[in-house]
């Protein structure tokens, strides 16, 4: 299983084109956040192996959007989700993969096109506290300054906030070209890539589990991939597109 900790400061690599840095991990954090009940994000899942790693959403009876890092090389077999739970290490209910549908055109170096619908053996049934988040329309766009909502249960950094219980904050939508700017040296964004955080970065600014959502309204907009550390200045959070891959998801899901 490849890891999701930050890569932050290793030598460069060659990717296509000119010598970058390795696109910067996520290790799975929300920062200056607060405790979220699950009725209010009702579609958050823990992926598992013997513990949580990643998060998820529900997007159908039978499927959860999470990330292609958070997959790839790994067994549909070993994996679970927890769904319906304030927390990832009790509660709700656990329900077993039976195949991944990892994006065909994933690449691990650059983290393009970082999705992956985790098609489940048995059906959700919904309720209160389990419950599909609305998926966008094809290219459907977020303004820039719009308000984003992004949940999980990963590493607050500070010892007074315990990850034990799930989390939210709220983050605003970057601007793409001043994103793809922050990133020249990691070598940029790409269409399949949205960007949500605070200039100044500090408590405010976030990323959460990778994997998990970030939504506009009841919408998922993104998923959580990659960034540059945590809550820092001037680097906000790189999340997967979704209105970039919903012809993808159809063909996988349906709708």
């Amino acid at each position: 299983m490849h890891s999701v900790a930050i890569l932050c400061l290793l030598p460069l690599a060659v990717l296509a084109g000119p010598a970058f840095l390795p696109r910067p991990r996520l290790d799975g954090r929300i920062v200056g956040g607060f405790e979220v009940d699950v009725r209010h994000v009702p579609y958050q899942v823990s992926l598992q192996t013997s513990g949580h790693f990643c998060g998820g959403s529900i997007v159908s009876h039978n499927f959860v959007f999470t990330a292609a890092h958070c997959t790839d090389g790994q067994d549909a077999s070993h994996l679970k989700v927890r769904v319906g739970s304030n927390e990832h290490g009790a509660g709700g209910d656990f329900f077993k993969v039976k195949k991944v549908h990892q994006h065909p055109l994933f690449n691990y170096q650059t983290v393009d096109y970082d999705f992956s619908l985790l098609e489940l053996e048995e059906s959700i049934t919904f309720n209160s506290v389990r419950y599909p988040v609305r998926l966008p329309e094809k290219d459907d766009d977020v303004y820039d300054g719009a308000l984003l909502l992004v949940s999980g249960w990963g590493n607050t950094q500070n010892s007074q906030e315990s990850n034990k219980h799930l989390r939210a904050t709220v983050v605003p939508k970057y601007n793409d070209e001043q994103c793809n700017k922050a990133y020249t040296q990691y070598g940029g964004i790409t269409k399949t890539m949205i960007c949500a955080g605070f200039e100044e970065g500090g408590k405010d600014a976030c990323q959460g589990d990778s994997g998990g959502p970030l939504t506009h309204g009841d919408v998922l907009v993104g998923v959580v991939s990659w960034g540059f550390g945590c809550a820092q200045p001037k680097y906000p959070g790189v999340y997967s597109r979704v209105s970039s891959v919903r012809e993808w998801v159809h063909e996988v899901v349906g709708f």
